[in-house]
């Protein structure tokens, strides 16, 4: 697919949306308040030209990845844009639910791919505090409030509980990946979803992605030779400086868009 441009000096350009970081409700880190306005920047406008997702996550937050994967989900309904998803060096676990929110995924051969699993656990000290003669006192309302508590021994029923609870969340992120992926999976169930990950060589061989590929060779793909990346990340410092380039590059936008929208199809 290529878009024709009313400007033929101008290339034409195709948004990539930066979803970069560990997913965590925190600030500083990539979750459903950073990605928000990245993600309503990229589509805005967007009519038939295609988005790009730029994933470089190893994961994180289970809920921020599926707010954020999301929030890409409605933007492309809303819009009618079809999402390709470029992995770099690493679209892992809560990164590459995200990729799943596209309609293609691509990556490097050596790209990490996967890890389709839940991870928890922690420390226990309850031996270190008797060592050091020291009595912890816990007052609650509530038989299970200290559940998993790293300075008592360890239950068998709260590790059941525990294991409970993994085993659903990687059933929610089993059922996406077969949601938004279906046939495309060329492999059993063990070998998808066992929480391992893999080169990007490999995840094609499975199915969990496209395609190897960059985001320049992409871009080239969608919209032509002379076609650019248009990168949208976090804000950066001196953008007052950059506001007269931003209105000309908004007005050239909407005619590239009309290009689009009355191109052939």
């Amino acid at each position: 697919m290529s878009g024709s441009s009313l400007l033929p000096w101008r290339r034409p350009r195709i948004n990539v949306i930066q979803l970069h970081g560990t997913i965590a409700g925190r600030p500083g880190m990539l979750s459903a308040d950073s990605a928000r306005p990245l993600i309503d920047k990229g589509f805005a406008g967007s009519g038939r030209r295609p988005v790009i997702l730029d994933i470089e996550s190893p994961g994180g937050s289970p809920v921020q990845s599926d707010l954020i994967a999301g929030m890409v989900r409605a933007a492309a309904d809303r819009t009618g844009a079809r999402v390709h998803a470029v992995i770099g060096e690493v679209g892992a676990s809560g990164g590459y639910w995200i990729a799943c929110a596209a309609d293609e995924i691509h990556a490097n051969p050596m790209s990490i791919v996967g890890s389709i699993g839940v991870v928890g656990g922690g420390f226990g000290f309850p031996a270190l505090l008797e060592r050091l003669g020291v009595e912890r006192r816990v007052y609650t309302a509530g038989a299970n409030k200290v559940r998993l508590d790293p300075f008592s021994p360890e239950k068998p029923e709260d590790v059941a509980f525990a294991r409970e609870l993994m085993d659903t969340l990687h059933g929610r992120f089993k059922h996406w990946v077969r949601l938004r992926r279906g046939r495309r999976l060329t492999a059993p169930d063990a070998a998808v979803f066992d929480g391992g990950y893999m080169l990007g060589q490999q995840a094609l061989a499975l199915g969990l992605i496209d395609s190897l590929t960059t985001i320049e060779a992409l871009v080239r793909v969608l919209a032509g030779d002379r076609a650019r990346p248009r990168r949208i990340g976090p804000k950066r410092s001196r953008l007052a400086l950059r506001l007269p380039r931003l209105a000309v590059d908004a007005a050239i936008d909407a005619l590239e868009e009309r290009a689009w929208r009355i191109g052939p199809r």
